[in-house]
């Protein structure tokens, strides 16, 4: 019998640096179809952003946020994920600032204070770390 846990991919293995994935299929709605979509020209800005650092930048295909693309989103080990949306290569820094800041948070919540501007605003969703207890009612 196989173990899915020997069954896992790259894709679905965790990683200890933080991570920026970038929605590279974005582009605002009833924008024309072109070969340079907005969130494609936003991960290449934000993965030479992240050139140096440990900040990884993973390009994707979709994180269903069609309606306020470009999106990221922000993730670490046992923190929050964030997901971000209605960005353009300006944010790039701040994503990697931001990916930088939840790696640093020890609650694993980005912080308020210390977030880049660009990222206290366009909160698409907030998503607690597998394993999160909840809390009690």
């Amino acid at each position: 019998m196989t173990n899915p846990a020997d069954m896992a991919t790259p894709h679905a293995s965790a990683t200890p640096a933080p991570t920026v994935y970038v929605c590279v299929t974005c582009r605002p709605p009833g924008a024309p179809d072109s070969p340079a979509r907005p969130g494609a020209v936003l991960a290449a800005a934000t993965e030479q952003a992240a050139a140096g650092t440990e900040v990884e930048v993973r390009r994707l295909c979709c994180l269903g946020n069609c309606s306020r693309g470009p999106s990221a989103a922000l993730r670490c080990n046992d923190s929050w994920t964030y997901v971000f949306g209605g960005l353009d290569e300006t944010c790039a820094d701040a994503l990697v600032s931001g990916a930088r800041l939840l790696a640093r948070a020890a609650d694993g919540i980005l912080p308020w204070r210390g977030r880049p501007e660009q990222l206290k605003r366009g909160l698409i969703a907030r998503v607690p770390p597998i394993g999160f207890p909840g809390i009690d009612p």
